[in-house]
């Protein structure tokens, strides 16, 4: 029962309720047509040919009755018997029909809500208020809904005013500690081996702070970034990829790109979001490989793929990837100086532009990003 929807739950609930009321009303009838049958003799007369002529009382329970009569009467018992169960079973299942097309009709309210509450999104939060001039049953339903989107947003700008204030407030130390390190190294180049060392770590970690905050402060400015550019994905392919031409010949690693596309967002954005993409597939990827670039179209979406050869990505990482800090290997990101925030920065950006951002497929051939966004979502 827990498994059936409350409109059939609504309809059983009808039909038994109409059922146990005909089958009520049919006894009663039955009952009453039954003993008003039996009772008509009081008001039937017989005459008689042959005796007096006056006219006898009927008496159904007499054995003179008349064969025809009998046989009348006892038809019209069954018959009505038959009909009036047979009106039963119609009028049953004209309720069930009527209740179900009626309840559904009526919960066509809970159902919009439904629907639009699978689409709140963080960046959409003020698009996703329900009106209250619904139905009373709903009104205390929607105005609590509300206030819940209301608590929501007001909880989301404050965690990305206070992300951005905070890598704000960071960005400026971290620079003068990063200058400082470079100015002692080459201050001090005669410095010995174990100094030196750790003058490496500590300006790598600096490195890795100063983009980390790079980053924050990008992901909490996103949604003031207008997204009304009209963008021609080919050339930005070929510009992401001389851009990372140089790392991908440190591995060895062959860059390829295919396809074009049209579509309307924040180029600024859009690159940002293939170049993480691409950026992460050559770190991650088996040196001498080769990672491709490749975008197809259909009648409304963009889809963008990013193919490695890398070790792939295990199942049960692939939808925790994309939150902000999660990284599959620890070891192996440090080693790479990843800091778990390029993949959430890739999610954001494709929600922001009304899209989706997943993995596709991942094995030990490699894995394939897919980047799903629409043609035209103009978002300011």
């Amino acid at each position: 029962m827990k498994k059936l929807s409350l409109q059939w739950r609504i309809t059983l609930m009808t039909v038994v309720l109409v059922g146990v009321t005909c089958v009520l009303m049919n006894c009663l009838i039955s009952y009453s047509g039954k003993r008003y049958m039996d009772s008509i003799g009081s008001g039937i007369s017989a005459y008689s040919e042959i005796e007096k002529g006056e006219p006898d009382s009927f008496d159904p329970q007499s054995k003179d009755l008349d064969r025809e009569l009998t046989i009348i009467v006892s038809g019209a018992q069954a018959s009505f018997n038959t009909t009036n169960w047979y009106i039963t079973a119609v009028v049953t299942l004209l309720g069930g029909a009527l209740a179900y097309f009626v309840s559904g009709r009526a919960l066509l309210p809970l159902r919009s809500f439904a629907s639009q509450v699978e689409n709140v999104q963080p960046d959409n939060l003020t698009d996703m208020k329900v009106s209250e001039d619904v139905l009373p049953e709903f009104q205390r339903f929607s105005k609590s809904f509300n206030g819940m989107i209301d608590r929501l947003d007001e909880g989301f700008t404050a965690q990305r005013q206070f992300t951005g204030n905070a890598a704000h407030e960071l960005r400026t130390p971290l620079a003068l500690m990063q200058a400082q390190i470079e100015l002692f190294n080459v201050e001090h180049s005669d410095v010995e081996p174990e100094t030196a060392e750790f003058l490496g770590l500590l300006q790598e970690q600096t490195e890795r702070m100063s983009q980390m905050t790079k980053t924050l402060l990008e992901m909490s400015e996103l949604n003031t970034v207008p997204c009304s550019d009209e963008i021609e994905l080919e050339p930005m392919l070929e510009e992401i990829v001389t851009d990372l031409a140089p790392l991908a010949d440190k591995k060895g690693i062959s860059l390829e790109y295919d396809g074009n596309g049209q579509i309307t967002g924040s180029d600024t954005l859009i690159y940002r979001m293939i170049f993480n993409l691409a950026e992460n597939a050559i770190r991650y990827g088996r040196d001498d490989s080769r990672v491709r670039l490749y975008v197809s179209e259909d009648e409304n979406s963009i889809f963008i793929r990013v193919k490695d050869q890398g070790l792939g990505i295990a199942e049960q990482c692939r939808d925790s990837i994309f939150r902000p800090f999660f990284r599959v290997d620890k070891s192996r990101s440090r080693e790479h100086g990843g800091v778990g925030l390029g993949l959430s920065l890739v999610w954001e950006i494709a929600a922001l532009h009304g899209g989706t951002a997943k993995v596709e497929e991942s094995g030990e051939n490699g894995t394939t990003m897919l980047v799903t966004l629409p043609k035209e979502k103009s978002l300011i």
